[in-house]
């Protein structure tokens, strides 16, 4: 991954030169967008590396990235549940966030699609949640929840919802439907033990 060299990156912002031709300065936010998606991708097979080699690998991530606990969480849980092999690369991580609460062959399926279609990672949500509405994706299920929570815990889950680039109630459906898989993992766990 290369940024164009008409550009500087340097860590508290970008410099462009004066007279960039449109198509440079296009080009250059293609590829920045690029290394965005990808090093979400990066630190999540980072993260399940140190969690398998190194203890208090959060705490150290933390440290490291001045990311917080829950975005570093849900980038190792999408990394997790998506193996590289089933990973398409001309879809974002968002699109794999959709799918990373489904078992293997669906994901495989959905991911296929979103890629050959051409999807946008709301398409392939609108798909999912027509699938999971009997087929009818035009009548989507609506359902009103009140939580509450201090101020300091909302706005905790608003800058996670940020980091993965989803609204509030987006991440807090991506993050049900992870608690909800990994039920599932340890329930499949305990019948291959037993």
């Amino acid at each position: 991954m290369v940024l164009d060299q008409s550009a500087r990156p340097r860590r508290s912002g970008l410099e462009l030169p004066p007279r960039l031709p449109f198509e440079t300065w296009q080009r250059i936010g293609r590829q920045i967008s690029l290394i965005s998606d990808c090093s979400r991708w990066w630190l999540g097979d980072w993260l399940i590396y140190g969690e398998r080699h190194y203890p208090n690998r959060y705490r150290m991530a933390i440290e490291a990235t001045s990311l917080d606990y829950q975005t570093l969480k849900n980038y190792a849980w999408i990394a997790r549940r998506i193996p590289r092999s089933r990973r398409r690369d001309q879809l974002s991580l968002q699109h794999h966030a959709e799918v990373a609460a489904l078992p293997p062959s669906e994901q495989e399926h959905w991911l296929q699609q979103a890629a050959e279609l051409g999807w946008t990672r709301r398409e392939l949500r609108k798909r999912l949640r027509g699938i999971r509405n009997g087929g009818d994706s035009k009548k989507p299920v609506e359902a009103t929840v009140r939580i509450d929570v201090l101020a300091e815990r909302q706005h905790r889950w608003q800058e996670a919802a940020e980091a993965m680039e989803l609204s509030l109630a987006e991440w807090i459906v991506v993050i049900l439907d992870q608690a909800a898989g990994q039920l599932d993992e340890a329930a499949a766990k305990n019948e291959e033990e037993a």
